[in-house]
């Protein structure tokens, strides 16, 4: 059973309980705005299936992917990622692909034939990781040409590298750093802070409290606690295990190396490569290449 007060927004129950439901769009609409440049600011959203975005059954396990459309028929997708993918930047870029094909699928007027005029795209990454060594962890990204002007200003990609932020409650100075500071401690509270008394963090904290939960949604919930947390564990143990070979490969390493220094003051006293191989451990081709 969980111990928390609120569920994890990290899970993909916690994630859609936030995010994906149509009674609740208005939170997915206020965060977007948040996050988005001003000039994209969303009124509406519609929620589609996110069917078409589907990638390999493996990657399922750690992103989490809504589909939506505004009043101007503009696609978003939003998404949760866990853990750091080899070809992040690359899937991401895939998945933009499918929205723009779909709008090519839709019929025309008879006697007119498809003009190309798209709608624009954006693909909204939030990630429990980091994919750069900058301090900037809000990274807006679109098409522009070698003057660093905007070449085609109908695709964009948003970037939120979660673990960066590190501001302290006190530090929190607009809406923006309240959303990123309640998605990345919202299971730690025991109770909503003071602060958030804004109308739409107090429905952020109304629908995911555990207790408020119906029983089949606590059920849900909890199976998808146990998937996250047996995730983590997975992610730990391959970390520790890459850990410890990369300090054993480090120590053969430095052994390796004392070997060979060795290996080339016994050269250099005369000792033939016979006697230096008992010695050192190099076979008698590796001390025959150091002469």
């Amino acid at each position: 059973m969980a111990t928390s007060k609120y569920i994890n927004p990290f899970t993909d129950f916690g994630f859609k309980k936030i995010f994906g439901e149509e009674e609740n769009k208005d939170i997915l609409i206020d965060f977007l705005n948040t996050i988005l440049p001003d000039e994209d600011k969303i009124y509406d959203l519609t929620y589609k299936s996110s069917e078409k975005l589907s990638s390999h059954e493996t990657d399922r396990k750690a992103i989490f992917d809504l589909y939506c459309e505004n009043e101007k028929g503009e696609k978003f997708i939003v998404e949760l990622q866990r853990a750091h993918q080899t070809f992040f930047k690359d899937r991401t870029v895939y998945y933009s692909t499918f929205p723009i094909q779909e709008q090519a699928t839709k019929g025309q007027p008879e006697g007119k034939g498809w003009k190309y005029e798209l709608k624009a795209v954006y693909v909204v990454s939030l990630m429990d990781f980091t994919f750069d060594q900058s301090a900037d962890f809000h990274h807006v990204v679109e098409l522009k040409n070698q003057r660093n002007e905007v070449f085609y200003d109908k695709l964009k990609f948003i970037y939120l590298e979660l673990p960066k932020f590190k501001k302290s409650e006190q530090e929190l100075s607009n809406h923006f750093d309240k959303w990123i500071y309640i998605l990345n401690r919202l299971e730690s509270f025991t109770e909503a802070p003071k602060f958030y008394q804004e109308y739409i963090f107090k429905r952020v904290f109304e629908i995911t409290e555990y207790t408020a939960l119906a029983k089949e949604e606590q059920m849900r919930y909890e199976e998808d606690l146990k998937i996250f947390r047996d995730y983590l564990n997975t992610l730990d143990t391959a970390e520790a295990k890459g850990r410890e070979e990369g300090r054993k490969e480090g120590v053969l390493e430095g052994e390796r190396r004392k070997a060979i220094e060795t290996a080339k003051s016994m050269l250099s006293d005369g000792l033939p490569p016979e006697k230096i191989s008992i010695y050192t451990g190099l076979t008698v081709e590796e001390i025959s290449q150091l002469k």
